[in-house]
């Protein structure tokens, strides 16, 4: 259905799926959360991929693209520019969930005219009147607390946090099976101190929509999906039945809302 490719980097391989739809007039590009991996959309690939060109990928650091010597949302939205630029890629509708919406807005940073839209799911936005000096400061506690856990509770936890249904929690476990406690907990670590080194003010001007689980229980990301919606007035939608990963948990729903979405970008 995809072909799997890679774009060569100084730090190490990439690898990335995409197919071309020849009926298509639109391309949409999926990212996954932190620690996940492509597999994470494979319930949207299947529902779109007669309807679009289709790009998702393993973000650096994450599942086939590792070894990785150092992941931040900077290099990624960069090497991300790079594989859109390898495919004649101009502008997309970008679906990022968790640390994907971040990576999409920190590419809205310097890249605003290529992101046609911007569908968050179950991630938290850019500006600095969300987090509290409190916030900031657990975010940058990640990496060692997670080392107090064994390898297997850690995994369990993070999966069994991260979603609502069955199918859903062995998609996460399976992702996270990847990876060493060292490697797991530094790419926790960096993953949440290292969207304080990109938050910034930012105005999204793009067509956009934030969706969220009812049983989103990662953070504060429920609370902080509402502040964004009160702030901006980008519409705001509850996921029923799902957790973190809502875009697996209740595909069905995600996907209608994604198809409304689009439908009246075109």
């Amino acid at each position: 259905m995809m072909e799997r490719k890679w774009l060569e980097t100084d730090q190490g391989s990439i690898f990335y799926w995409y197919s071309k739809c020849s009926d298509a007039n639109v391309t949409m590009v999926f990212l996954h959360g932190l620690t996940a991996d492509h597999t994470l959309f494979e319930k949207q690939i299947s529902h779109y991929w007669k309807q679009a060109n289709l790009l998702c990928w393993d973000a650096p650091a994450h599942g086939k693209s590792r070894p990785y010597q150092e992941f931040s949302y900077d290099d990624a939205a960069k090497v991300l520019r790079k594989i859109l630029d390898q495919e004649n890629i101009k502008e997309a509708i970008f679906i990022g969930q968790s640390m994907g919406g971040y990576v999409i807005q920190t590419l809205l940073k310097h890249e605003p005219q290529m992101v046609k839209g911007f569908i968050g799911i179950d991630t938290c936005p850019f500006g600095e009147r969300y987090y509290s000096r409190m916030d900031r400061w657990w975010l940058r506690q990640m990496e060692w607390m997670c080392m107090c856990f064994p390898l297997g509770l850690l995994i369990y936890s993070i999966a069994k946090t991260c979603t609502y249904t069955r199918e859903s929690f062995d998609n996460m476990r399976a992702a996270l099976s990847y990876y060493s406690k060292r490697e797991l907990c530094h790419l926790l670590g960096v993953g949440y101190s290292g969207f304080l080194k990109e938050n910034c003010d930012l105005t999204i001007k793009c067509p956009a929509l934030i969706m969220v689980g009812e049983y989103d229980r990662t953070g504060k990301v429920k609370k902080y999906c509402a502040e964004w919606h009160e702030a901006t007035h980008i519409p705001f939608v509850t996921i029923p039945n799902a957790a973190h990963n809502s875009n697996f948990d209740n595909f069905e729903a995600v996907n209608l809302e994604m198809d409304n979405f689009i439908s009246k970008i075109r």
